[in-house]
């Protein structure tokens, strides 16, 4: 079985400037060792340093529903791009974003060939999302995001939910799992119930030893 394992650094210590990109070489090399896809989400400061020491894939955290132009502390998707980003997370739990934003959001990213990710918290927005036609629904319980319990084996009826609404309302688009995901066996059960990959952050930005932990997600797919 193949998945992604998407890294989200939020704005941990561990992986803000340099030690962002220290995690990021981590992650390239356990990819380069197993064979897995592992896709890293740094802060928008941190993208251009790690796009250009790296060769895995790495994802924005958020853009802004702007063009160029007059929009002071903006995030332009136009920017990202250029920094060497391939994909963005849209309306994670703790950047939560308007409908008509979401939409634009999508919108823009397949204009400017970027892979899109509709972060969502149940199985009626994972629905209203997939309408959108972005690429990926990632659903996360808000309430188990860095709790250590993982959302695939405390309530997997929120992902095989998720994954038939999603199925049910536009076929094309994949959906991700994430809150709580930290071992090999939580990925593996995530595949299980459908997905095709988790979303993931303090497992492995706070982990003694990311190296190890990274190999255990991977350890069975």
């Amino acid at each position: 079985m193949e998945a992604k394992i998407i890294l989200n650094y939020k704005t941990y210590e561990q992986a803000t400037g340099a030690k962002a990109l220290s995690l990021a070489e981590t992650c390239e090399q356990v990819a380069s060792e197993t064979g897995a896809e592992i896709i890293v989400c740094p802060q928008h400061a941190d993208i251009h340093r790690i796009t250009s020491s790296v060769d895995i894939p790495v994802y924005a955290q958020h853009i802004d529903n702007v063009g160029y132009g007059s929009n002071t502390g903006a995030v332009l998707p136009e920017s990202i791009k250029d920094a060497g980003a391939s994909g963005c997370l849209i309306n994670h739990s703790e950047k939560r974003i308007k409908l008509a934003d979401m939409e634009a959001s999508i919108r823009k990213l397949r204009e400017l060939n970027m892979t899109s990710i509709v972060c969502t918290n149940n199985i009626m927005v994972s629905k209203a999302a997939a309408a959108l036609n972005p690429d990926y629904v990632a659903v996360e319980p808000p309430e188990l995001i860095g709790s250590g319990i993982s959302v695939s084996q405390s309530q997997p009826e929120i992902i095989t939910g998720s994954v038939a609404a999603v199925k049910e309302v536009n076929p094309k688009v994949k959906v991700l799992t994430g809150a709580g995901i930290s071992t090999g066996e939580d990925v593996s059960k995530a595949i299980e119930l459908g997905t095709v990959g988790v979303l993931l952050a303090s497992g492995v930005t706070k982990a003694e030893n990311p190296t190890a932990v990274l190999k255990d997600l991977v350890s069975l797919i």
